[in-house]
Parts: C-alpha cells; sequence; structure tokens
C-alpha cells in the first residue's frame, strides 16, 4: 500500500470537492441559457436567491457536520453529504417551477456545506505528516478540475435548442454524487476518529496499511496517536465555549477561521462568480468574455497541482500565505488603475489595458492557487487537538460559506456603483490580512496532528487515558497499546 494508496485515498475522497467546485461554475452558466430564462425568467432577484440559498445550504451543511462527523464518522458523514447532493440536484434537474428549484438548491447547498467540511477533515487524519499538505491540497485540485469541467459543459450546453441545455448540466451532477456514494464504502475509517470511539484494533490495521512496509514508522504514529487520542477523549466536548476555553485554544480557532476568511478577501470568487462582468469593465464582452473565463479557469488547478507536488510540504503554510496575501495587493492594485483609467469605450491605450487587465485577473488565480487555495484547506483542518477537530473545522468553514455569501452579494453591487474603486477594498484587506498572518500564524509543516499542542503552547496537555507520559506506562499499559 503505503504511498500511492494514501494518494489514492485523497484523490478520491476530493470527489466531493470537484462538485462543489462544478455546481459554483455550472450555475453562472445556466442562469444565462435562453431556454433556463424563458422557463424561469430572468428576474434579478430570483437569480440571486438561485445563489443566495445555495450558499446558505452551505453553511447549514458545514454546521451540521461537525456533529455528524463525531457520531457516524468522517466516511458515513460524506455518504451523508452525497445523498443530500443526489436528492438536490434530481430536484434541480427536474425542476418545473421556482420553489422546486430553490428547495434543490438549498439541499444541493447542505450537500456541498457536508463535503467542503468533512473531506479536507477525512484527508487530514488520513495523511502522513510529511505530505499533509499535498494530500489535502488534493481538496482545491479536484475543485479546480470541476470548475473547469463546468465552464466547458456549460459552453457547450447552450447550444442545445431545448431544455436539456440546463437539465443536463445541472443533472451531470449525479454522477460524481452516487460514485463517491458507492467508492467511499471501500476506503479506510479515519483511524484517529475509530480510537475516539474504541475500535483500536481497528484503528491499528488501518494505520499498518496506510504506512505500507514501513511496519516501525507505523508503530511509532500509532503509539503517539493513541496516547494523545486517549487522553483527550476523556475531556471530548461538543460545546462551541471549548473553542475559546483555554488561550492556546483560541489561538488556534482564530487562526482556523482567519485562514478560511482571508481566503474570501482574497477576492478569487468575485472572478469565479462574476468574471464576466470584471471582463466588461475592461471592454470585453460577448463570446469572448465567455472564453477568456474558460481559459481563466484552467490557469488555477495547473498552478495548484505544481503547488502542492513541488512546493507546499517543503516552504510550509506561513510562507505562501504571505506571498498571497502581498501579490494580491499588487494585482489588484494595478487592476483598479487600469480600470480607473481605461473605462470601457475609451480609444488609444484600451486594448492594451484590456491585455493587462487580463493578465491581472489571471495572475491573481495563478497566485491564489499558490498560496490559499490549497492551504486554506490543510491549515483549518490540521490545527485542532482530537476533542475539538470536528466542531473546530465545521466552525472555520462555516465561517468561509459566511463571507462567501457576502462577497456574493456585494460585489455586484460594488462593481455597478463604485466601479473601480471596488477593487481597493481588496487591496486594503489583503494588507491587513498579510500582518496579521505576519504576526499570529504559527508554521505548522512536518508536524504530526498530535504535535500540533506543542505549536500552538498548550499547557497540561496529557498523554495517556490514565494521565501518564509514554515513558512511565506500566508493561500492562504498553502491551494493550501493543495489541490494540
Amino acid at each position: 500500500m503505503g504511498l500511492l494508496y494514501n494518494i489514492f485515498i485523497a484523490a478520491f475522497s476530493s470527489i466531493g470537492a470537484f462538485l462543489f467546485g462544478y455546481d459554483s461554475g455550472i450555475i453562472a452558466s445556466v442562469l444565462t441559457m435562453k431556454h433556463y430564462v424563458a422557463h424561469f425568467g430572468n428576474d434579478p432577484s430570483i437569480q440571486g436567491a438561485v445563489v443566495s440559498t445555495f450558499n446558505g445550504g452551505c453553511f447549514f451543511g458545514a454546521a451540521g457536520a461537525g456533529w455528524s462527523n463525531d457520531k457516524f464518522g468522517r466516511k458515513r458523514t460524506i455518504q451523508i453529504g452525497c445523498l443530500f447532493a443526489i436528492w438536490g440536484c434530481s430536484m434541480q434537474a427536474g425542476a418545473h417551477n421556482v420553489a422546486t428549484l430553490l428547495v434543490g438548491r438549498i439541499v444541493g447547498g447542505l450537500a456541498i456545506g457536508v463535503l467542503s467540511m468533512t473531506v479536507p477533515l477525512y484527508n487530514t487524519e488520513i495523511a502522513p505528516p510529511q505530505i499533509r499538505g499535498f494530500l489535502v491540497g488534493l481538496t482545491q485540485q479536484l475543485l479546480g478540475i470541476g470548475f473547469i469541467v463546468a465552464n466547458w459543459v456549460g459552453y457547450g450546453s447552450q447550444y442545445i435548442d431545448s431544455d436539456i441545455s440546463w437539465r443536463l448540466p445541472l443533472g451531470l451532477q449525479l454522477v460524481p454524487a452516487g460514485l463517491l456514494f458507492v467508492g467511499i464504502q471501500f476506503l479506510p475509517y479515519s483511524p484517529r476518529w475509530l480510537l475516539e470511539v474504541g475500535r483500536d484494533e481497528e484503528a491499528k490495521e488501518v494505520v499498518y496499511k496506510l504506512h505500507g512496509d514501513d511496519t516501525v514508522g507505523a508503530e511509532q504514529e500509532f503509539a503517539h496517536m493513541y496516547d494523545t487520542i486517549k487522553a483527550e477523549v476523556s475531556i471530548k466536548s461538543r460545546r462551541l465555549s471549548d473553542l475559546w476555553a483555554t488561550r492556546a485554544m483560541l489561538h488556534r480557532t482564530l487562526v482556523a477561521v482567519g485562514v478560511q476568511v482571508f481566503c474570501q478577501f482574497t477576492g478569487i470568487n468575485v472572478i469565479n462568480y462574476f468574471g464576466p462582468q470584471m471582463y466588461e469593465s475592461l471592454g470585453v464582452t460577448g463570446g469572448k468574455a465567455l472564453l477568456v473565463q474558460g481559459i481563466y479557469g484552467a490557469v488555477g488547478p495547473v498552478a495548484n497541482l505544481f503547488f502542492i507536488i513541488f512546493i507546499l510540504d517543503r516552504v510550509g503554510r506561513k510562507k505562501p500565505l504571505l506571498f498571497g496575501a502581498a501579490s494580491f495587493v499588487a494585482t489588484f492594485s494595478i487592476l483598479a488603475a487600469i480600470v480607473a483609467t481605461n473605462p470601457p469605450g475609451t480609444d488609444g491605450a484600451n486594448a492594451a489595458a484590456q491585455r493587462a487587465g487580463i493578465a491581472m485577473i489571471f495572475l491573481t488565480s495563478i497566485f491564489f492557487s499558490l498560496s490559499f487555495g490549497p492551504v486554506s484547506w490543510v491549515l483549518a483542518s490540521e490545527v485542532f487537538p482530537t476533542a475539538t477537530r470536528s466542531i473546530g473545522t465545521s466552525v472555520a468553514t462555516c465561517a468561509n460559506w459566511a463571507f462567501n455569501t457576502m462577497i456574493g452579494q456585494v460585489s455586484p453591487l460594488g462593481m455597478a456603483n463604485v466601479k473601480w474603486k471596488f477593487y481597493l477594498l481588496f487591496v486594503f484587506l489583503n494588507l491587513v490580512d498579510f500582518f496579521i498572518i505576519l504576526v499570529f500564524f504559527p508554521e505548522t509543516k512536518g508536524k504530526s496532528l498530535e504535535d500540533m499542542s506543542k505549536v500552538f503552547g498548550d499547557e497540561g496537555v496529557p498523554l495517556t487515558t490514565h494521565g501518564k507520559p509514554s515513558e512511565s506506562r506500566t508493561p500492562d499499559e504498553k502491551q494493550s497499546i501493543e495489541h490494540a
């Protein structure tokens, strides 16, 4: 087994992220299709509801997933998310009125909320420390691929001269949802969750399978995992107040929530959701704008793949975040200047300004994929101890969706009313983010999940259920671990 098995698990479970990316990309195309407009109209309030109800569903799905992950485990929660996805996508594809469509969007949002929180959590708990960044970074990779597929499926479907033009792209979501629902059954449970619920022998088998031929490494990791988790499980709680009960826990929570919120402050979803409008502000309209958006969608995943393979687990988490925040200050400053000095319809330097503006948008995607894109999922799911990992990851993901919804609501108003000045908001936000990350974010590269207490300075964390350090265990206690 070993490395290839780890990669397969992370890639397959990240089909849940593919669903996230596909839905985010396909709805923008569907809303503009003539047969969809003929069926549901083009009332801006209804179109806004189609987007916002989905995001609202995502928020509540992520919130509920914290409880579900503790109760049923990571695998079963992913399957629950898939069932919601199948249900919601079926309603959307078969909708004959706005009410059915909106209910389908809410249910579909619940599914993506569950999966967007659980998939990174599952991959974090499965992954060896030395390649955890790469494996959890596959979440962003599959998300980007889903976005690419959605762009081109939507582009092709618009030429179908019937309601199939919008029903087909919405219904295609059933395929990955069904595949993940069935396939995840054959992947292992999280060994850390198995230890939490007392299924120690199964946990040990999973750890040895994940390590392949490295039995020494498997034995060491399992012993360390056993010590820490058995100590923490005795104080496990699902109370939100535990996330700020101590200074160290508050630090963990602020880092996890912060990186997810800062991910939205990068402005990436302004481009993802409203790219065509941004291109219009640069004078690029019609089919050319859609084509540019399609090409844009392919840039990020290529950069992301390079980053998670060659960089993330070598340079860590903090440096890429600092690089990203600084980069966005530069790209949005230049973009604001271009739009301010070269409004659509002007002559002279407008053609050159178009190319420069498009370049800034593409660079924003590349820099996002080299920083916040993969790092936000990794960091938010790895900083918490076992006692609060599910609920902490849930809260961080909820913060992501809350600010995602806010950005989605204010962006079209901002671009329409204050135009280029709207981009200055992201200059300011990323400048502030840079200094917060520089001062308050720790480096977690290469640390096991059980070693995060050293990173955050937790005090008095016991190492076993008996409160004894590992070197003072009795022979009977050592034997119980060896035969677990």
